[in-house]
């Protein structure tokens, strides 16, 4: 049995691990500028960085569940190897 690699679950899995750590990764790089470039008690800089934070955690969810995937991809592959073992 052949599994196409474009509909692999642990592909799948790994490629929103991936992309999740680059939002975070832009999303902290906000947030850090935020306290440089905006200017001080600026109502629309402090929005800005809420904005960030909130990016901040889905991204960080995103990643959870995404690593998930991949965990469960994982025991799947295990018990269909063990069954077929």
């Amino acid at each position: 049995m052949m599994i196409s690699p474009l509909n692999n679950p642990l592909s799948t899995g790994l490629q929103g691990v991936q992309e999740g750590l680059q939002g975070m990764d832009n999303a902290a790089r906000r947030i850090a500028r935020g306290g440089v470039d905006g200017p001080q008690g600026s109502a629309s800089g402090s929005g800005d960085m809420l904005e960030a934070i909130v990016d901040l955690r889905l991204y960080e969810r995103s990643v959870e569940a995404s690593a998930q995937v991949v965990k469960t991809a994982d025991e799947t592959l295990g018990t269909l190897l063990d069954i077929k073992a």
